[in-house]
């Protein structure tokens, strides 16, 4: 029996599971790049009360998919075992710093929030991992490409929220690249290791194009604005803040396919052997 007939798409996670991935990864890099801003010397207010924002939008959407949304305090009490609950209660400390900062403008405030931001999207990334019936998520190269995918839509959002100086517009270009490098060693991957067909179409599929023609397009345009096109470098920054948005909707509610019944042997009725499927 075909892997590829029997691949089903999963129909639990839509697009608020998505929207959670979304808000959580521009909100913590969008924290991450504060950081970076705040020791350019850069006001970084509005760029990290937006990542705040974006992190508690994208919880909310969780609650919204829960079932039963009055349990969602039940998140909390498997740590030990789930990167959801890792990823709620690293929540809570990465707000209150966030905010801490924005109140009293105390660095080491600011630093906590930095480095709560990256075990949050860590978890994120582990929560996907952890779902080893569809490929598309459970891949290892998932891990490194929703990091990076976070990293730069922080980085190019914060082009549009706070200063576009040169050394930022050098950060977005750098994590713009890395993202695109981490993309395509994750399709590679999932190619080499025989993905369910319904997974691998959706690297040629015409809209996917699109998306990868436009994160290029971003990328020329921030390499224009490092060299001093501040008009240039905020395109660029929203276009590959977008393009990661895309990408996470694709990956979670179009891509995520399981691996499909697959039936090598069947008994044989009457004898104590089995016999060797063909593939039809």
């Amino acid at each position: 029996m075909k892997q590829m007939i029997t691949a089903r798409l999963q129909n639990s996670w839509d697009l608020r599971a998505a929207a959670n991935f979304i808000g959580g990864g521009t909100g913590t890099g969008l924290v991450v790049a504060s950081g970076l801003g705040w020791l350019l010397g850069l006001d970084v207010t509005l760029p990290l009360l937006a990542g705040l924002a974006f992190i508690g939008l994208g919880l909310s959407m969780v609650w919204l998919e829960i079932g039963k949304p009055w349990r969602a305090l039940h998140v909390f009490f498997h740590p030990q075992t789930s990167w959801m609950t890792r990823e709620g209660i690293l929540a809570a400390p990465l707000m209150a710093a966030g905010a801490g900062f924005w109140w009293f403008g105390h660095p080491a405030l600011l630093a906590v929030a930095v480095f709560f931001s990256v075990g949050f999207i860590y978890c994120q990334a582990r929560i996907l991992r952890a779902a080893k019936a569809i490929p598309a998520w459970s891949h290892i190269r998932t891990v490194p490409l929703i990091m990076m995918t976070a990293a730069a839509e922080g980085t190019g959002l914060f082009l549009v929220l706070g200063e576009p100086a040169p050394m930022m517009v050098s950060a977005a270009l750098a994590m713009a690249m890395a993202r695109e490098a981490a993309r395509e060693a994750y399709r590679l991957a999932l190619k080499r290791d025989k993905a369910p067909e319904g997974t691998l179409e959706w690297f040629v599929r015409p809209e996917v194009r699109v998306l990868q023609a436009i994160r290029w397009v971003s990328m020329v345009l921030l390499l224009v604005g490092a060299f001093g096109s501040a008009p240039a470098a905020m395109a660029g920054g929203l276009l590959a803040a977008l393009t990661g948005w895309g990408l996470k909707v694709v990956m979670v509610t179009k891509a995520a396919f399981n691996r499909g019944a697959r039936v090598p042997r069947t008994p044989v009725r009457g004898r104590d052997s089995s016999r060797i499927v063909q593939p039809r």
